[in-house]
């Protein structure tokens, strides 16, 4: 399986319902009130009259109507991003287990497999989701060497990680 992992947002989705059934609540709860012939809570009576005074063009509503079309925008992006882009799917032979690999760490372990590689000094690694990004320093040996010994190292270090989906390294090497 190599589905991407995606996270659960159990509070934003928590807060939401509570908000959501609160107003509820309290709207049917009114109009319960207004059916039994009492009189209508004060709240949505002086709503009645602010309506009566504000037009859709006053400033005060364009910007309330901004705000909640922002929450709204922001809720929904919430709802459709994939979550969890840092950890990467890992290959699996059970349907029912799943396996992730962070990104930091991956390249952290890339990074000590091409630091051994003689003639790096130094190398920085950026796991990204379809490619890893390596910067190596040479100091004593020929660039094409060096650049040839990386791609193979990666090469195998990057199989044994084990990824549902293989990530295609990118070698820059140079001299200070």
């Amino acid at each position: 399986m190599s589905a991407r992992f995606r996270s659960s947002r159990r509070v934003p989705a928590a807060v939401t319902a509570c908000a959501v059934l609160g107003v509820a609540g309290l709207f049917l709860y009114d109009l319960a009130a207004v059916r039994a012939h009492r009189p209508g809570m004060g709240w949505r009576r002086e709503l009645a009259r602010q309506l009566e005074r504000h037009t859709p063009a006053d400033p005060g509503v364009l910007i309330g109507g901004g705000v909640l079309a922002a929450a709204g925008a922001a809720l929904l992006l919430f709802a459709v991003l994939p979550g969890l882009r840092g950890i990467l799917p890992m290959r699996t032979e059970h349907a029912e287990v799943r396996a992730g690999l962070g990104r930091k760490a991956a390249a952290q372990v890339l990074r000590d497999r091409v630091m051994e590689v003689s003639g790096v000094r130094s190398v920085r690694v950026r796991v990204g989701r379809a490619r890893v990004g390596v910067r190596a320093v040479s100091h004593f040996r020929e660039l094409d060497d060096v650049r040839a010994d990386l791609d193979a190292v990666l090469a195998v270090g990057v199989g044994e990680l084990g990824l549902a989906h293989e990530l295609r390294p990118k070698v820059r090497v140079n001299r200070r």
